[in-house]
Order: structure tokens, then sequence, then C-alpha cells
């Protein structure tokens, strides 16, 4: 009996039913395009899947030859076709970069919140 109480109290203590499910994660939720040819290194940078150095081989790209077609991203070391149709719909080759990104947390009554990151 005491056995059983003891791993009662351990499932108890370790997270076992009863506990309080932790909260959901947040997301993050992208709006707006990059202007791949005027796009500054850091607006690059806030494309899903792009970090500094892959922005930076963009500005390097385009130094040599402008883009004439956003499909023109996967002559870029490291943006391969699966990696360009995720971002396709937020590059542009005119107009101004209005990128932005904003994370998107559910609430307890299941509502979400939106706190951008300019």
């Amino acid at each position: 009996m005491r056995a059983a109480w003891g791993l009662l109290a351990l499932g108890l203590f370790m997270g076992g039913p009863g506990v309080a499910d932790a909260a959901p994660a947040s997301r993050t939720q992208y709006s707006g395009v990059v202007n791949l040819n005027e796009a500054s290194a850091s607006e690059l940078d806030l494309l899903p899947g792009v970090g500094e150095k892959a922005a930076q081989r963009i500005i390097q790209h385009r130094g040599k030859r402008p883009f004439q077609r956003v499909e023109e991203l996967v002559r870029v070391k490291g943006f391969g076709r699966k990696k360009f149709l995720k971002l396709k719909a937020h590059l542009t080759l005119s107009g101004p970069t209005t990128l932005k990104v904003e994370q998107v947390a559910p609430t307890l009554e299941g509502k979400e919140v939106v706190a951008a990151n300019n």
C-alpha cells in the first residue's frame, strides 16, 4: 500500500494527471513583401528561414545581376525550390519593402493577441 501512495505522489510531482497543461506556444505571422533588388540585409533577414549569411548572399547576387524574376532566387546558394516556395508570397521586385513580423499568442479564451516586432 505504501508503494502505491509513493507512486501516486511521484506521478503528481512529475506532472501527471491533475497538473495544469502548459499554454499553447505562440506562432509567428508574416505580412507584406520584401523587394529583392532593394531590401537591406536586415530586411531580408526578416524573411522566414533567411538568416544574416543568406541575406548577404542575396545582396552579393543582385550586385552582380539584379533579379529579373523572383524565381531567380533559387540561383542563390542555400535557396532551393522548397525554400523559394515558402518565401514566394513575400517576395517582389518593385515597390517598397513592407514585411512585418508579428508574434501571435493565443489567450485562454481562444482569441489571438498580436504583438508587432517592427
